[in-house]
């Protein structure tokens, strides 16, 4: 029997997906239609041997996440549960609070995943390979390739070609190390407590032996530099690399790629999430999801005029693409005739008006866009010309202080009036616009 956590963290995380996470949770942020830790579970619930699957954070209980947790558990069929942290425990430390309940039923191992990742989760394969390993208790991380420059944002290790044992890792070196790195997801036996032990042991230690006893740093382990960083080369630790997609999702600019890969994937696995040309529906080309109860102007039509990667949306949330929109629309969504959407979410029920125009934008729940408006943001996309490069989660201001070139985002309940431009802009809830707007924050 195997289990699964979930490491959501907590409120004080997630800044820079704001204003976004000031509505919700942001591991329950939608990214092609389902919350993003939705798409952990239902990776998990594709390996028989998973019977229950924790999230493990910091966040209060709230009627948005008991009411997650409770669809979740009768759409997929699987026993799920949230364990909330009495304070930021680290992503080791959170693990050893709630070791008891873990190791209830006696697993044999368990799954841990980062909440802020999103990926074509390949854990059958990475679940065999584990068992194949032939060296008595072990550990297996999840490892994929990245560039030189961008691996030393990431937590980077050495293996041995053959045995495929981590001889060396590093989080976040300050010098090239390798271009292999951590994607966060991992198997432990219930012997990594004792690992995680020892440092909860020597913290406490270090508290009595003239630390700072009221310092909340003691009760905080780290998995990375605290456990991992002292298995390797130890013959404990080993890596499965996937050639699959995998990404971060560190800021709302990374929402939108995962948004993209998360369509991109549905073409194999869940076809019926995507929408499809009909009689009575929108011209539709590429990947794109219309929440059902999205009302779409049955008159969006196909024009040879729009210029290539545009999309019009219309009916229940109408949608017209030209060439891989990559499009979630939400549920209550109201998309009128004429309106064009690329590379964008648009959030429950707003409301996008006659002719429109939305570009590598997150429009916020309950948000208006007026008729004839256009609201863009700029791509952060990896570099397309390297298999390997990663989104980059960019700061969003640069060393002169000026806002940097990134997604625009509308938090709830925005309203953009007709015929303006909003460009390059963030919008905090509950804002109403009277012209146009670029290259700001509006607080």
């Amino acid at each position: 029997m195997l289990k699964a956590v979930i490491l959501i963290g907590g409120p004080q995380k997630g800044t820079r997906f704001r204003p976004l996470s000031l509505e919700l949770p942001k591991p329950l942020f939608p990214v092609a239609g389902f919350p993003i830790i939705y798409h952990h579970i239902e990776a998990c619930v594709k390996l028989p041997e998973v019977k229950e699957i924790l999230l493990i954070g910091a966040y209060q209980p709230s009627e948005a996440l008991n009411r997650f947790i409770a669809t979740t558990q009768r759409e997929l069929n699987i026993n799920l549960r949230y364990l909330q942290e009495y304070t930021t425990l680290g992503t080791a430390g959170g693990l050893y609070h709630f070791r008891d309940q873990i190791l209830a039923g006696k697993p044999s191992g368990f799954f841990v995943f980062n909440g802020d990742i999103c990926c074509d989760f390949p854990m059958v394969d990475m679940w065999n390979f584990h068992q194949q390993v032939q060296t008595g208790d072990h550990f297996t991380m999840l490892a994929a390739e990245a560039t030189r420059k961008q691996s030393l944002q990431y937590g980077c290790l050495a293996e041995n070609e053959e045995t495929h044992e981590v001889l060396h890792y590093v989080e976040k070196p300050q010098t090239f190390v390798s271009s292999s790195i951590n994607c966060g997801v991992y198997i432990f036996t219930p012997e990594i407590f004792s690992h995680i032990g020892a440092v909860f042991l020597k913290n406490q230690a270090d508290v009595f032996n003239g630390g700072d006893n009221i310092n909340p740093v003691r009760d905080c382990i780290r998995l990375e530099q605290d456990i991992l960083s002292p298995l390797a080369g130890a013959k404990k630790l080993y890596v499965f690399k996937t050639t699959r997609f995998w990404s971060q999702i560190k800021s709302a600019g990374s929402a939108i790629y995962a948004n993209r890969l998360y369509l991109s994937l549905y073409n194999s696995t869940h076809p019926e999430r995507l929408a499809h040309n009909n009689d009575n529906g929108p011209k539709i080309i590429g990947d794109v999801f219309i929440h059902p109860s999205a009302r779409v102007d049955p008159s969006a039509t196909w024009s040879i005029k729009l210029p290539v990667f545009y999309a019009v949306v219309s009916r229940c949330a109408t949608v017209l693409l030209r060439s891989c929109p990559n499009v979630t629309i939400g549920a209550g969504v109201t998309v009128g005739p004429g309106v064009r959407v690329r590379e964008s979410l648009v959030l429950e029920g707003a409301t996008l008006q006659d002719h429109c125009c939305i570009l590598h934008s997150i429009i916020g729940w309950n948000s208006s866009v007026g008729a004839w408006t256009r609201v863009e943001g700029t791509a952060n996309d990896p570099n397309p010309n390297d298999k390997h490069a990663k989104i980059d989660s960019s700061t969003l201001f640069n060393e002169e202080g000026k806002l940097n070139p990134s997604i625009t985002i509308l938090g709830r309940n925005v309203v953009i009036p007709p015929e303006v431009m909003v460009l390059n802009a963030i919008l905090l809830p509950d804002k109403e616009l009277s012209s146009s707007f670029k290259n700001q924050i509006l607080l």
